[in-house]
């Protein structure tokens, strides 16, 4: 559901539950959150807004010389106005920077913050007070191909997803992305990460020449107890150009501590990430009041407890499940979940090698059928 009220940022609600904010990169709208919505929306109140002069908010919420600071106050004012007290964030680049400034001067709103290709300091400032002249000049095309080589990896650079959001930088009002870019140079957070004390996630991709994978582990390593999820093949619009892997790392963040109630609906969701909704909507329309214990057994604990563990990434927990099916002959599974290990992004060159270790390992016979079985489903994932 789009917002209507101008006093406010712009922003779009989709879900019940938990309430989660969501901010974006700089350039682009709150569309860049689209690929996670589905899975965050089935246990959460998602609430997207867009930054001062792209997407729908207006340029003039932010004042003469702004900060990350009133970038914040204007995420408590949209919060304040959907009635929500206490949230979970997820911020993108200068989104990030708003959860982050937001976690230290006001850990009693923040329930726990995710940090996406992000950083505790962009850069010089003379860096940003030159983009904003630039912009200001001649507005923001002349930014759209570097764009292009930061946010995404050259072979994602065409598709559609990056087309969609590099018209969003053509459409940002040249005022509010140099103010934005104002904001950002007067950043600077890195003394005061310490002070963050809810539970933090942070996420890299690690082909993201715009917030290196280095200024993301030096966050993780400054927050106290925060996690650290590098996402290869990835840019600085990780979630988009790798959605499943960021997703996933999203979800198993936002589930940690869950009650058993709500156990379930994290692990559905976690199940749903990782199965795709096609399986997960067939096996729930095949349950019977016979099988409906077993259903439910699994998405809590399978899904819930053990797969939304922080011990092993997702990618690796791909690993060891396909090793497991093969070795036990489950080829019906293996199929499942050779599925499931592209949606973690593994590429089908490194599912190929965990089929060979299986052959030394688990036996010849074993691996021959599991090969079988994994050429077929990527042949029809991916094509010839």
């Amino acid at each position: 559901m789009p917002s209507t009220d101008t006093g406010v940022l712009h922003h779009r609600v989709d879900g019940a539950g938990a309430p989660l904010l969501l901010g974006p990169s700089l350039g682009t709208s709150l569309q860049v959150w689209a690929p996670q919505v589905p899975a965050l929306a089935r246990t959460h109140r998602v609430i997207r807004w867009d930054l001062p002069g792209h997407g729908g908010s207006p340029a003039s919420l932010l004042p003469d010389e702004p900060t990350i600071a009133d970038l914040g106050r204007l995420v408590l004012e949209l919060a304040d106005a959907l009635g929500v007290d206490r949230f979970a964030y997820a911020g993108i680049s200068i989104g990030g920077a708003v959860g982050a400034w937001l976690a230290v001067h006001h850990p009693d709103r923040i329930a726990s913050l995710a940090i996406v290709c992000s950083a505790a300091r962009f850069g010089e400032p003379e860096g940003w007070h030159e983009r904003a002249a630039l912009v200001r000049a001649k507005g923001t095309e002349p930014l759209v191909d570097g764009a292009a080589g930061r946010w995404f990896t050259p072979g994602f650079a065409g598709s559609p997803a990056a087309a969609g959001l590099l018209e969003d930088l053509r459409n940002a009002a040249p005022e509010g992305y140099a103010a934005c870019c104002e904001a950002l140079a007067g950043y600077d957070l890195r003394d005061a990460l310490p002070r963050i004390t809810a539970p933090t996630l942070v996420i890299a991709g690690r082909d993201d020449p715009a917030t290196p994978p280095a200024l993301a582990r030096a966050m993780a390593d400054a927050i106290p107890g925060a996690g650290l999820v590098e996402v290869a093949g990835a840019a600085h619009l990780a979630g988009v150009e790798k959605p499943g892997p960021v997703t996933a790392a999203l979800v198993d963040h936002l589930s940690a501590g869950t009650d058993d109630g709500s156990r379930h609906a994290a692990g559905m969701a976690v199940r749903r990430a990782v199965l795709g909704d096609a399986h997960v909507d067939r096996a729930v329309a095949r349950t019977s009041e016979f099988t409906a214990p077993f259903q439910d057994l699994i998405t809590r604990y399978a899904w819930g407890e053990i797969w939304t563990r922080p011990g092993l990434d997702r990618r690796t927990r791909s690993c060891v499940t396909l090793t497991a099916l093969v070795a036990r002959g489950h080829l019906e599974e293996l199929a499942m979940h050779v599925r499931a290990a592209l949606r973690n992004g593994l590429s089908p060159e490194e599912i190929g090698e965990v089929l060979l270790q299986s052959a030394i390992y688990c036996g010849v016979p074993a691996a021959n059928s599991a090969f079988a079985v994994a050429d077929r489903v990527l042949r029809e994932e991916l094509g010839d």
